[in-house]
């Protein structure tokens, strides 16, 4: 038989932790949340469907962006043990600058119409972590600005090649006068991709205010209170737009852009230079050929072409083509740090995260950011510990098995481009 007693109180005190209650409710439900997928469901409650849509959605069904997370899920670590792990470093040189994290905030359009502070909060954000910060030509935020919130740190811009060329090159200019190192050319939007949860919300630039956009906003008054009292949403690239945003890409977008176009921009930039959007070996290669600085393996987060290659399956293949030492970058479906870890391990110099960085913008603004590059550079440093290895440098194809769940039967036909 089981003795029992009454407890004593001098046996019950050191069990009592009660913590204060913490009154700031953004700063409560910030530290309630853990992981990236966290931070989503908080942004979820918090925005209108048609804005949080935008950024959670993709094309068509989805498929590309459902897998590329799945790919991120679908590896084993191979670690090493009994390794002395009690410093980690986390930080090296991508495009020949350091970097304290690999991986950095990736251009996204839109950004103050998902939460106010847009771009400036996760410029500031980017500067105090001591990575690159990137504005989209679709980005809500002028050059100059981002700029003065991010003074000291690493900005790169983002271009999509217009139908106008000459105003394209005035963007261009317009950031290398502002001292941003790096030009990131995105090349797999010659049309927008059906984002067909944009077009069953009506999902317009400015948001229109019907009866169900109403309806919707009324548990979230602050989103609609700091939308309707700040400045009226103004673009990098152009002061107004009114309309659906497919109509504004399709209109804005060129898809008569080739290689030859790629180095004319490039004889222009002063700074270095990355594709963005490449999904084939042969594109690599070419690409590698040109002398571009380094390519950004993606296919838009899955808002293109549904069904494209899936960036993290192409990343090995992609490293034996150009070689290690040629900056292969990556993005598409990175949900934590483990994500970022393989894709370093798998021969990427860089990763860049768009959705989660916008799930935290979502979340609570500049603090929101934070949390989610705060989260991630804890899931990198501990992946690393528990990998064995202490230094990004260290990270090798060993400590990475992809599993397949997806197989082909038969590998893909491509021709290479002679440019």
């Amino acid at each position: 038989m089981v003795q029992r007693r009454i407890p004593k109180i001098k046996d019950l005190a050191p069990l009592m932790h009660f913590k204060t209650p913490e009154l700031n409710a953004k700063k409560r439900r910030l530290e309630s949340a853990h992981t990236i997928y966290d931070l989503r469901n908080i942004a979820k409650r918090r925005t209108p469907k048609a804005a949080f849509d935008y950024t959670d959605g993709a094309a068509e069904a989805e498929l590309s962006l459902g897998r590329a997370r799945q790919a991120f899920e679908d590896i084993e670590f191979n670690p090493s043990i009994l390794r002395d792990v009690s410093t980690v470093s986390t930080g090296w040189d991508v495009l020949g600058a350091p970097v304290a994290q690999p991986f950095g905030i990736a251009p996204t359009g839109f950004t103050r119409m998902m939460q106010t502070e847009g771009e400036i909060a996760g410029a500031h954000v980017a500067a105090r972590a001591g990575i690159p910060f990137s504005l989209s030509t679709m980005g809500t935020t002028s050059i100059e600005d981002v700029k003065a919130a991010n003074p000291h740190g690493r900005n790169w811009f983002q271009l999509y090649m217009w139908k106008d060329r000459d105003r394209s090159m005035a963007l261009v200019d317009r950031a290398a006068q502002a001292g941003f190192d790096t030009l990131l050319v995105t090349v797999d939007v010659p049309v927008a991709g059906a984002r067909l949860r944009d077009k069953r919300n009506g999902f317009s630039i400015p948001p229109a205010l019907t009866a169900g956009t109403v309806i919707n906003a009324l548990p979230r008054p602050e989103w609609w209170i700091n939308f309707l009292t700040t400045e009226p949403l103004a673009f990098a690239s152009l002061d107004r737009w009114s309309g659906t945003v497919a109509d504004l890409l399709d209109t804005m977008f060129d898809p008569t852009v080739t290689f030859e176009d790629l180095a004319w921009i490039k004889a222009q930039w002063p700074g270095k230079i990355v594709v963005k959007g490449v999904q084939s070996l042969a594109d690599a290669r070419t690409l590698a050929n040109l002398g571009v600085d380094g390519i950004i393996l993606s296919n838009h987060g899955g808002r293109q072409l549904d069904r494209a290659p899936i960036p993290f399956h192409l990343l090995p293949q992609v490293v034996r083509e150009v070689g290690r030492e040629y900056e292969v970058h990556l993005d598409t479906g990175i949900m934590s740090g483990a994500d970022i870890v393989a894709s370093v391990a798998l021969g990427a110099r860089f990763t860049l995260i768009g959705r989660a960085y916008l799930y935290g913008l979502m979340a609570g603004g500049e603090a929101g950011v934070d949390r989610a590059v705060s989260i991630l550079s804890e899931q990198v440093s501990r992946t690393m510990r528990l990998l064995g290895v202490n230094s990004l440098e260290e990270l090798e194809p060993g400590h990475v098995t992809q599993l397949a769940r997806l197989g082909r039967i038969a590998p893909p036909v491509t021709a290479s481009v002679d440019v």
